[in-house]
């Protein structure tokens, strides 16, 4: 079964209307008008934390780069952006701007502090530190949000969603007090069962199931809140190259590393934003079903290039710490992986946006696969070049295609 079909499979099965009336209440956003769907101050103020977080997981992975600690790296990963996401979705119906919803938020920071503190010893001494956290912030959110849209017709929806975040929750309080395998076996189970919430429509029994019809949001808030938090984990990922940097010895190899992966940092922004932001907020706009959009594009497929920009931040790191020499099996595998990883999650994304493949990206991953088989015998900052050259080849080809494609649309309105 096609990966993208399975992941809005469970909403399909239920009933299905083709509009939703909307009934809001004193707490939500007004859709009256476009600037209804800004993104506040306060959101903004809120991914704050999420910056510790994401550098919290990169220094996990650096110090722990085994396969034992890529899998737990990869469950903290979607652990905090589970809790990011499901926070955007509140905010695209509730409004910031009233003090009730303020203050949800700056209490969910105050957790989301102890959460990214949590992570050097999530499975260690912290554990119930991290799970605490994470089940005070989905629970509590979605409660909250629950009782703030009681009277809309989002209440039915809320209430599935909170029965399957305290089911989950139970299982990461136990993982939280168990230790070692029984910890992440049952974290495990406890991500198995947040990830499939929105794959099953949230079924719950004497609720029924929850369709993508009725999720009506603001493509543009949901757009914008995205690409703010790839612009959080690319700036995780300055931050981890200018902090290496500032501890090195001043050598023109030093300097060529840092010129290496500033660039790969860019190509990066280049390819995301140029082209990819805009299409999803306008596709999402257009379409009379945008809730599955925004449940594929921006809830799942966007973790796969944030998880592509920590890997790459750690690629950087090994790149700018050993540059010269040999290139061992864990900076290949970070250096190759990450921009694979973000590479593959947005050519998902075009793919849902679009309805097609960009050649662009195929042509990318290809490019960095075989990499793999002429990282040993490059260095590393020969191989980091190599990597940085590819993606900015991706980004000036899909530039120009989109200003192709632009100047055709331009032609068929004139006529």
């Amino acid at each position: 079964m096609d990966i993208l079909a399975f992941l809005t499979a469970g909403f399909h099965s239920g009933r299905m209307s083709l509009s939703v009336t909307e009934i809001l209440t004193p707490l939500m956003r007004r859709r009256d008008k476009e600037e209804d769907g800004r993104v506040s101050t306060l959101e903004l103020f809120f991914d704050l934390v999420f910056v510790f977080a994401i550098t919290q997981i990169s220094h996990y992975l650096l110090e722990h780069f085994t396969v034992l600690g890529l899998l737990q790296t990869a469950m903290l990963v979607m652990a905090v952006w589970w809790v990011w996401v499901y926070t955007s979705w509140a905010t695209n119906w509730l409004n910031p701007d009233t003090r009730p919803v303020r203050l949800m938020l700056i209490v969910l920071m105050l957790f989301g502090v102890v959460l990214a503190a949590s992570v050097p010893e999530a499975f260690g001494s912290r554990g119930l530190a991290f799970a605490g956290a994470y089940v005070a912030m989905q629970v509590g959110r979605t409660a909250f949000a629950l009782w703030a849209m009681w009277n809309s017709h989002q209440r039915q929806n809320f209430s599935r969603i909170l029965c399957w975040l305290i089911l989950g929750g139970l299982l990461w309080l136990a993982g939280g007090v168990a230790h070692g395998e029984a910890r992440l076996a049952l974290w495990a189970l406890a991500l198995f069962i947040d990830y499939a919430g929105p794959t099953q429509g949230y079924w719950t029994l004497g609720l029924g199931r929850s369709t993508t019809h009725d999720w009506s949001i603001s493509g543009q808030h949901m757009s914008e809140r995205a690409g703010l938090f790839i612009i959080i984990a690319l700036g995780e990922s300055i931050l981890v190259t200018g902090a290496t940097f500032a501890e090195l010895d001043w050598t023109p190899l030093s300097f060529a590393a840092l010129a290496v992966t500033f660039a790969g940092s860019v190509a990066l922004w280049w390819i995301y934003f140029v082209a990819n932001a805009e299409a999803g907020a306008q596709s999402i706009s257009h379409s009379d079903d945008p809730g599955r959009i925004a449940r594929v594009a921006y809830t799942f497929i966007h973790l796969t290039i944030v998880a592509g920009i920590v890997l790459t931040a750690v690629g950087d790191e090994f790149i700018l710490a050993h540059p010269s020499g040999h290139t061992d099996l864990k900076t290949a595998l970070a250096v190759l992986g990450g921009p694979l990883l973000f590479l593959l999650g947005n050519l998902l994304f075009k793919r849902v946006i679009t309805g097609h493949i960009p050649v662009t990206h195929v042509a990318g991953m290809a490019a960095l696969t075989l990499g793999f088989w002429l990282a040993t015998l490059l260095s590393p900052v020969l191989l980091g070049l190599m990597v940085t050259a590819v993606l900015v080849l991706v980004a000036l080809w899909e530039t120009q295609l989109g200003h192709r494609t632009e100047h055709n649309s331009g032609r068929r309105e004139k006529v």
